[in-house]
């Protein structure tokens, strides 16, 4: 039985893993009772509850789930160190990395760089989320987050991938329809298409181009999205104007599906998107790997 503390993480790891002491058991080749015992005994070192055991499942304490998270990153620190002086100090990207993106950078841009990724890097097992609402990256067990705006997290690392503006966009249609608006006031009688996971989903900012103030007008519409793709469908399809990430449409405006207006009011804020992970000595190979890999494709 393993009787020092990355023994006794690695059979907690894989117990959590389970839900079962008996299929952790079974893939240590151990006894049950020698596996809860082990688990008993860091519980009672630590002074805290790891795990509530019921007779149908396990689940772990908010203790428990912190401990699980420090545990897995301590232990693929070390086989990844034991790997590297193994190969004579080079260390191998391997193992499963978690990302979260956007919806929108995360279609556009991630998904299709995965498979070239994974053809240079075999022995990652890539892990991706999408979503547009900011996780907490350890609480989430995420390895890189994808993040656009400004960062508020100073404990988390940063590399700038790329930068875009924001642009308000709407279909030619709708446009055909609705008419052509030619200051901000005109959103007053526009369905304007917003975001629901924005503190300020309902004003758009805007820069006066004769005295060069900025200014946000109050926009109103009948639809909230959580994504961008979603926002942009629906733009496309006329249902109304929208303002969105220029990167994301581009490829709409270049080919005439989307018209950018109000662009002399257009405020110019440029939206930066990075790549952030938790902070660490020692970077783990996996991790500098994909983001070294994104840096190197997205212009």
């Amino acid at each position: 039985m393993p009787d020092n503390r990355a023994g006794e993480m690695d059979v907690f790891a894989l117990v959590a893993e389970l839900h079962s002491f008996s299929a952790a058991a079974r893939k240590l080749q151990l006894s049950p009772s020698a596996v809860s015992k082990l688990v008993t005994r860091l519980e009672d070192r630590l002074g805290t509850r790891l795990l509530v055991r019921t007779t149908r499942s396990l689940q772990l304490t908010p203790e428990g789930e912190v401990y699980l998270e420090r545990a897995q990153r301590i232990l693929a620190e070390i086989e990844e160190t034991e790997r590297m002086v193994a190969a004579g100090g080079a260390a191998i990207p391997r193992g499963r990395l978690r990302v979260s993106a956007s919806v929108a950078f995360g279609v556009g841009f991630v998904v299709p760089l995965i498979p070239d990724f994974l053809t240079t890097y075999p022995e990652i097992e890539l892990d991706v989320s999408l979503t547009d609402s900011v996780i907490d990256i350890v609480g989430e067990r995420a390895d890189i987050a994808i993040r656009a705006g400004t960062l508020r997290d100073s404990s988390l690392k940063a590399r700038k991938l790329l930068e875009s503006r924001r642009v308000v966009v709407a279909s030619p249609n709708y446009l055909v329809r609705q008419g052509l608006p030619l200051t901000p006031d005109d959103l007053d009688r526009h369905n304007c298409l917003t975001f629901n996971f924005r503190p300020t989903a309902e004003g758009w900012p805007f820069r006066d181009p004769a005295s060069g103030s900025h200014f946000v007008r109050i926009v109103y519409g009948n639809l909230l999205a959580n994504n961008g793709p979603t926002v942009r469908e629906l733009c496309i399809a006329g249902l109304g104007l929208a303002r969105i990430g220029q990167y994301h449409v581009q490829s709409d405006l270049d080919a005439g599906r989307l018209i950018a207006v109000l662009e002399d009011y257009n405020p110019e804020d440029i939206e930066p998107i990075h790549a952030v992970y938790a902070g660490h000595d020692h970077l783990a190979a996996r991790i500098r790997a994909f983001i070294d890999f994104l840096a190197s494709r997205i212009t």
